[in-house]
């Protein structure tokens, strides 16, 4: 789905990943940059790296806040807004085709059923950083 849907707005010239960034942004402006990555999954160096891409397009800002000048907003600019409402559109037919064939209970169900599979997933967060220091620890002693 993801692939299909990055074919159907690469004409917009925007990504899957600008795309999810943009549809966050909608939803609750004035985003740090370590929330957004945690609501869109979006690796925080890659998204940092894509929220540049993004500003110099003119489809975001970011902007201190005035009361702690180390946080940074991130919010839409209006071509921004103008873009992902008329791909949210696109995004609702997709899910709409995607899961036409099945009782709204089964949908219902299935997000249900995935929302507990990432929350789940989140648990493994912390072996990765224990394997990630116990190999580091390993290699500076060697």
């Amino acid at each position: 789905m993801g692939d299909l849907f990055s074919r159907r707005i690469a004409g917009y010239g925007v990504t899957l990943p600008m795309y999810r960034v943009m549809a966050a942004l909608w939803e609750k402006g004035d985003q740090r940059l370590g929330d957004l990555a945690d609501m869109t999954t979006i690796e925080i160096s890659t998204l940092s790296r894509l929220i540049g891409e993004m500003k110099r397009r003119g489809l975001v800002t970011r902007t201190r806040l005035k009361d702690n000048a180390r946080t940074v907003a991130i919010n839409l600019t209006p071509k921004g807004r103008t873009l992902v409402e008329e791909l949210i559109p696109i995004a609702i037919h997709f899910e709409e085709v995607a899961v036409r064939n099945f009782p709204s209970k089964n949908v219902s169900d299935l997000k249900t059923v995935l929302a507990e599979i990432y929350q789940s997933l989140n648990s493994i967060e912390p072996e990765i950083e224990e394997v990630n220091r116990t190999r580091k620890a390993a290699k500076s002693r060697a």
